[in-house]
């Protein structure tokens, strides 16, 4: 017998005749009728005896209904673990994230999906991008969110959107900015450069060495953040995301795009063999809509 066979019989032993067994299930009364009598025909023997337009249970009806209703109860629980997870009631989500996303954009994605969620629990970590897939291979995290996948990377990968380089100044050091802010427009201003910050610190370091120019470097931060509260202390001005950059936001304090756009992917990584489940696809879409925002 299988489960569909299991459910049929389940159905006529409770409610007595095809029909009642039909309505139950909302299915056909000649699909109920066809199925009980595969399921007799696979197990040899009759199952119920009709009588008077009903269905009395045989004897060896009777003995096979405490195993199948053991079954039906475990098929019911698994159905409302199914239904809990797309609710997601009583999941755990594990996700590691670059500093810079962690400042903002993964804050609010976790406010925003906890409305519709409130059973869900986070474990939330902040992780440096040369330290990212070592969280995954050691399963320490599910899912990390980076700004560069290794090319010979064995992960799996989701696009959650894009982030650009923006310059992070104090108004009354640049009171005249541009909308879009070239980089030879901050040639001898005292600049806080991100020495060696995984890909996006060489994206930026590429763009200069292609512009040959020169800035005045009083610090050499290793973290966005540092460079951000920096900034906000009056030692110089920087470029950093711009998630970075939206989170330092304050009175005095503004960001400015580049000129040319310098752009790059946002990505959610994690194991093959261990693919996002559906709730930590809905937090994806979430947190991308949120990366994705104006």
């Amino acid at each position: 017998m299988n489960l569909r066979h299991i459910e049929i019989f389940h159905a006529v032993y409770v409610n007595g005749s095809v029909s009642a067994a039909a309505r139950a299930l909302n299915v056909s009364q000649p699909s109920v009728s066809k199925t009980l009598r595969h399921a007799e025909s696979l197990l040899g023997f009759e199952l119920f005896k009709r009588t008077s337009g009903r269905l009395i249970p045989t004897e060896d009806a009777h003995t096979l209904f405490a195993d199948v209703a053991e079954i039906q109860d475990r098929v019911h629980q698994l159905r409302e673990a199914g239904r809990n997870l797309r609710r997601g009631s009583g999941g755990m989500l594990r996700i590691s994230a670059l500093p810079s996303v962690a400042l903002g954009a993964l804050p609010t994605a976790v406010a925003r999906f906890l409305r519709n969620h409130p059973d869900v629990q986070f474990d939330l970590q902040t992780v440096h991008h040369d330290d990212l897939l070592r969280k995954l291979y050691e399963r320490e995290t599910d899912i990390a969110i980076a700004y560069e996948v290794p090319p010979a990377a064995p992960v799996g990968t989701r696009w959650l959107g894009e982030g650009e380089l923006v310059l992070l100044y104090r108004e009354q050091d640049m009171p005249d900015a541009p909308p879009r802010v070239g980089l030879e427009c901050l040639a001898g201003k005292r600049f806080i450069s991100l020495a060696a910050s995984g890909p996006i610190g060489q994206l930026f370091a590429h763009e200069v060495q292609r512009l040959e120019v020169a800035f005045d470097e009083v610090v050499s931060a290793r973290t966005f953040y540092i460079a951000g509260a920096l900034v906000r202390q009056g030692v110089g001005m920087t470029v950093v995301d711009s998630f970075t950059a939206q989170a330092s936001l304050a009175p005095g304090i503004s960001m400015r795009p580049l000129k040319p756009q310098l752009t790059f992917d946002v990505s959610a990584m994690f194991l093959i063999n261990r693919p996002p489940t559906a709730l930590a696809t809905d937090f994806l879409k979430t947190l991308g809509k949120v990366i994705e925002a104006p």
